[in-house]
């Protein structure tokens, strides 16, 4: 079937663009410039993302650990959390080990195929990330407001299965997207101002206008965007409704500890990723898109597991069982 559309799609472009534009230079590598400035810069922009990267891939990676290995954990709001622990580790890997070696690079450069190679797994991990914050607020919503019906409704099994559609459903939504943006013809410079393979620069060193694709993209990236996120709303709503109805201060500051965690997590998430992708970025300053990247990208990761950890008593005992066993293994 992708075969069938990238044939497809190729024959359109190729038809549209004519006889005489079909032996345009078609680019076989990209310069990501990334973070520019004196040696001193980049060494010192080269340490502080190695170390923010290995503190997340840690903080992630602990949680998975004490996920998989405290029998106490092994209920659906954890393995929700296990899991986008998991995606975590692999969704800031998608980017910043090359972004690592960009910094050291003295080319730059990346290939055509890393590129939408690379483009394809950022972006699928991070719709994958996006259902994943829906699917947790969908489970804080069973919790609070029907509790009695809670161990019924969300079963292993359904907390399985839905774990499968948002990894699946993740890595389905963007080959479209990216087979319509690989197919335009690229003409030099071949300069990417940017750490990360973004449509938004791709679209500028296209050769020919593509506003209907340009259009598909950012209407695309924006249903994925708000999608989920106005499911986050409607659940979070019936959340606060139904915690203010709780007579005791008591109960009702237990159960918005709860959601505290998730809603910090998705304002993070969510905040950055609005700025960049659900409106065209080509009219904001390159430095903005590379810093609010910076965030969404290697920021927030890292501090997730330091917000549902340091929120959540069950966690940080669970943790402390991990780093015990770890230094008894040692």
């Amino acid at each position: 079937m992708f075969t069938i559309i990238h044939f497809l799609v190729t024959s359109v472009f190729l038809t549209a663009l004519g006889p005489q534009n079909r032996t345009m230079h078609f680019m076989t590598e990209f310069i990501l410039l990334g973070f520019q400035g004196q040696r001193e810069m980049q060494s010192f922009f080269f340490s502080l993302i190695l170390v923010l990267y290995v503190l997340a891939l840690l903080g992630n990676g602990a949680i998975v650990c004490a996920v998989k290995w405290d029998r106490q954990l092994h209920t659906p709001m954890y393995i929700l959390l296990g899991n986008f622990a998991f995606l975590e580790i692999w969704y800031i890997s998608s980017t910043v080990p090359n972004m690592l070696v960009n910094i050291l690079s003295e080319t730059k450069t990346i290939s055509f195929s890393g590129c939408f190679l690379q483009f394809y797994f950022f972006f699928s991990l991070g719709t994958t990330e996006c259902f994943f914050l829906s699917v947790m607020a969908y489970d804080r919503y069973l919790a609070i407001c029907r509790p009695l019906h809670y161990p019924s409704t969300m079963t292993r099994r359904v907390c399985v299965t839905l774990v499968c559609v948002c990894w699946v459903s993740g890595f389905l939504c963007y080959p479209v997207p990216i087979v319509l943006i690989s197919q335009l013809p690229f003409c030099g410079p071949n300069i990417i101002d940017h750490f990360v393979c973004d449509p938004g620069p791709l679209f500028a060193l296209a050769c020919i206008s593509a506003p209907s694709i340009e259009l598909l993209c950012y209407t695309f990236n924006s249903v994925i965007i708000f999608g989920p996120f106005l499911s986050i709303l409607g659940s979070y709503t019936m959340v606060i409704r139904a915690v203010l109805r709780v007579p005791s201060g008591a109960g009702r500051t237990k159960a918005f500890s709860t959601c505290g965690s998730h809603l910090t997590v998705v304002s993070l998430f969510y905040g950055t990723l609005m700025v960049m992708y659900v409106s065209p970025t080509s009219g904001n300053p390159a430095g903005m898109q590379k810093i609010v990247t910076l965030v969404y990208s290697v920021v927030t990761p890292l501090l997730n597991p330091l917000i549902y950890s340091l929120r959540n008593k069950d966690m940080k005992n669970a943790l402390k069982k991990v780093l015990a066993l770890a230094l008894s293994q040692n």
